[in-house]
């Protein structure tokens, strides 16, 4: 396996605040790697220092000659130009048709139709294909991509995994999506100062790196049982006359301090800081405290959703589904009545008590200061009738008192998402609805802020791209889309839209299905088409075999490339109408 570069004894600082020290490791050609760490380890500053943007404060990266390295930030911002120039103008030399060719292939990639629109107005999910596609058009040998999920939708995380599996390049991808890191990893890496070389890393995915880092955390707290057990006989030997302190016990009284100074170590790095969360609930005993009757809203003249009847109780857990632009923030705010529905109705309980937590983090001004962010009026934050000092509540959300006075703009996006979590458990709600709220967190943020709307005694109405929180705190989901359908969980969702497609074109042919004797539904026509159904369905997924196989070629010229790239894409089409039309016989024949 190919040595891509070494990472030898880096450190880096911002302002006071220590990212990390003195560590080293190793990037290698085929590692996939997931890059985890609490909020504010430095994750996005290390691919920063990996692609040569930010220097270290110490140590240095060894890289192999001539390495190629494409880099997709976590907040991409575009000029005004058009898709297709935006990737031609990053890439030096080769020919303008060459570049043209590229570009294309991978916007296709990324599912973009309109290659000429205009990058800058593109939604941020749109604005992550494009940034890893720009990423890519310098053919690079290893590939960073800060935060890829972020502003995706379930269906843009789902394309972004077999992106990933399709590509041949090396990855270290920043992500907090348990999900995502458990099928698209094949080593950990976690930037954590509880280790004591700054870093922990481990071959294989996410439920590998879980069970070894529980293994591992599990030894040193051993360790640490067993160093003080040590450290207690030692510091009594050391309370003893100085009488039983000989000229020959000096070694022992210097191993003594040795060991003393090993558990102050241990403990430092076992003290993990964990975040305290609790929602403010009302005292509300009300059963039902929002009803919808034949919910229905349209905008721009585009219809999102109709004919939602639902009923929320203390105790629901509704995740709201489906992919960008199918109205799940516009139906979150009809909900919560910031903007009206255009038709039926939504009945509240008596004096509701509604919070809404809001995606956009920008209304954060990044001028004010950590503590005017948490307390804006005063010293103190009133906390169900109890005031808390603005120092107590910030440790409670992992921030340091000595941080208070640094500007919001210096903290990383999932210490702001932390801002915004303090605010909301200082109201007291009966419904929350949440919009995106689990952006930017850490798995370990993400694991008590799971626990906390488990135990939250209202009800919850949630968005969120996140399967593994889906899947653990939603009593039901709400797909919206053509048509309204509501499911027991996620996994259900996944479930029925996989049952949608009759066979998958990776089923080898003595497993598929093979036709049998038609009903006389079917018309003479119709049946001597479904009988040569699988054969026209073999021979095009053949062809795009052979097609994929040629544009493997390093030998292609640009003008042969970009006339396979055109072949095989209507070849992809023609095999999706091939299977949607033997669906249509096969409901015929049943």
């Amino acid at each position: 396996m190919s040595l891509f570069l070494t990472a030898h004894s880096l450190s880096k600082s911002f302002g006071s605040q220590l990212l990390f020290e003195n560590i080293s490791f190793t990037l290698s050609q085929g590692n996939r790697v997931g890059l985890l760490g609490p909020n504010g380890s430095g994750k996005s500053t290390l691919l920063k220092i990996l692609v040569g943007e930010e220097p270290p404060d110490e140590g240095s990266i060894s890289k192999r000659q001539g390495l190629r390295i494409g880099y997709a930030s976590q907040s991409p911002e575009f000029p005004s130009v058009s898709l297709e120039q935006l990737l031609i103008s990053g890439v030096d030399g080769g020919s303008e048709i060459d570049k043209l060719t590229k570009a294309r292939i991978l916007l296709s990639k990324a599912q973009f139709e309109n290659f000429e629109q205009n990058a800058s107005e593109l939604s941020g999910g749109w604005k992550k294909r494009l940034d890893i596609a720009r990423a890519l058009m310098c053919d690079p040998d290893l590939l960073l991509l800060d935060e890829p999920t972020n502003h995706l939708d379930l269906a843009g995380i789902l394309w972004l995994e077999k992106f990933l599996a399709r590509e041949k390049t090396a990855y270290v991808v920043v992500s907090h999506d348990r999900y995502f890191l458990e099928n698209v990893s094949n080593r950990m890496i976690e930037l954590n100062r509880c280790y004591p070389q700054g870093l922990f890393c481990c071959d294989g995915n996410m439920s590998e790196f879980m069970d070894r880092k529980e293994a591992y955390l599990e030894g040193q707290a051993k360790l640490m049982r067993g160093v003080a057990s040590v450290v207690r006989n030692e510091v009594a030997w050391l309370r003893t006359s100085p009488k039983a302190r000989t000229t020959k016990s000096r070694s022992r009284i210097v191993r003594a301090y040795d060991k003393i100074e090993e558990l102050a170590d241990l403990q430092q790095r076992s003290n993990v800081k964990k975040l305290n969360l609790d929602f403010g609930a009302s005292e509300r005993e009300t059963r039902k405290l929002l009803v919808t009757k034949n919910l229905g809203k349209s905008l721009g003249g585009k219809e999102l959703f109709k004919g939602v009847d639902l009923v929320l109780s203390p105790g629901s857990r509704l995740g709201i589904l489906g992919e960008n632009g199918t109205g799940k923030t516009t139906f979150l705010k009809v909900l919560a009545g910031h903007i009206p529905q255009d038709i039926g109705t939504i009945k509240y309980a008596q004096d509701l008590k509604l919070v809404y937590f809001d995606q956009h983090r920008e209304h954060i001004p990044g001028h004010l200061t950590l503590r005017e962010a948490l307390s804006p009026t005063s010293d103190v934050v009133n906390y169900r009738g109890h005031e808390i000092h603005v120092n107590g509540w910030a440790k409670r959300f992992l921030f340091s008192p000595e941080r208070l006075n640094i500007p919001v703009s210096c903290l990383s996006g999932g210490e702001r998402a932390r801002i915004l979590i303090a605010k909301v458990t200082l109201e007291p709600a009966d419904i929350l609805f949440l919009d995106e709220p689990t952006n930017d967190l850490d798995i370990a943020t993400l694991e008590v802020f799971e626990e906390s709307l488990e135990d939250f005694p209202g009800a919850v109405v949630l968005i969120s791209h996140d399967r593994c929180l889906m899947d653990k705190v939603c009593t039901q989901v709400l797909a919206l889309g053509a048509q309204q359908q509501f499911y027991a969980d996620y996994s259900q969702w996944e479930q029925a839209k996989s049952n949608q497609k009759v066979a998958p074109p990776s089923v080898k042919k003595e497993e598929r299905i093979l036709p049998t004797t038609p009903s006389k539904k079917m018309s003479y026509k119709e049946q001597k088409e479904w009988e040569g159904m699988e054969a026209k369905i073999l021979d095009t997924e053949q062809r795009i075999a052979e097609l994929q196989l040629q544009l493997e070629d390093p030998h292609l010229t640009s003008e042969k490339s970009l006339e396979i790239y055109h072949a095989l894409a209507e070849c992809q089409k023609k095999l999706e109408v091939l299977f949607d039309r033997w669906q249509e016989l096969e409901r015929l024949k049943a």
